[in-house]
């Protein structure tokens, strides 16, 4: 049995609230019983060397945590304090490898041919293991359209290394500030919520860009029992007491 927590889209300096909703989820999650802490992605919101260093004391713990850049983040300053941009974590019971899908100077999302070789390495490792793949953009639509122009570009490059890895559970990605759940290449594909806001759906607004700041951050709790991944979404309610 393997649980742990995914949060995503923290944006470090993106608003005046954000450190602080960062900190108070980071909290909620040391109370609770993990063995893993994943943050898929855009972890500062304009990619300055200090709001990688508020970041970096944020996820200090004693949890294993792995984090992957996202498209607010710059690969050069996110790996002089939180580590390579692609990383692996090696438990027990799963093996899970966030990679990076980042593109400098774009916001769209890339797996390039030197992160697709890392990946297959990290897989091809523990064949006999379980494992979790992440990044931060999405490989299909999710009926956002501002998301959806920016999603993962050539997906079926990650469809195909996939299908060579029977032991992949399901993909984890963040970037879109909302939960969802979803398939990609015949596996569950799991959205984590936003910490620092939560994007709405064209059902919900005719914004071009429908974000409030107003809702809860949330996080996804990922309970996997060796065949069957089970995934909570949950919100954390602000104290500024």
């Amino acid at each position: 049995m393997a649980i742990f927590a995914q949060i995503s889209d923290v944006h470090i300096g993106g608003s005046d609230e954000s450190v602080e909703r960062a900190r108070q989820v980071l909290r909620h999650l040391r109370t609770l019983r993990l063995d893993a802490v994943l943050v898929t992605g855009d972890i500062a919101d304009h990619a300055l060397p200090e709001e990688y260093a508020i970041a970096d004391e944020l996820f200090r713990g004693e949890l294993p945590l792995a984090v992957c850049p996202g498209n607010h983040d710059s690969v050069p300053a996110f790996e002089k304090l939180l580590g390579p941009a692609n990383q692996a974590l090696k438990l027990d019971d799963v093996t899970i490898a966030l990679a990076d899908s980042s593109v400098p100077g774009h916001h769209h999302g890339y797996l390039a041919d030197e992160t697709l070789a890392w990946l297959d390495e990290v897989l091809s490792e523990r064949p006999d293991v379980p494992a979790f793949v992440g990044m931060h953009h999405p490989p299909i639509e999710l009926g956002i359209p501002y998301v959806d122009k920016i999603r993962l570009r050539e997906p079926e490059r990650l469809a195909d290394l996939l299908s060579r890895h029977p032991n992949v559970a399901a993909v984890l990605t963040g970037h879109a500030h909302t939960a969802v759940s979803a398939r990609f290449a015949g596996l569950p594909l799991v959205v984590a919520p936003g910490v620092i806001s939560t994007a709405l759906t064209s059902v919900e607004t005719d914004a071009e860009f429908p974000v409030s700041y107003d809702l809860p951050p949330a996080y996804a709790l990922h309970i996997f029992d060796g065949g069957r991944l089970v995934t909570h979404f949950r919100p954390v309610i602000l104290n500024y007491s």
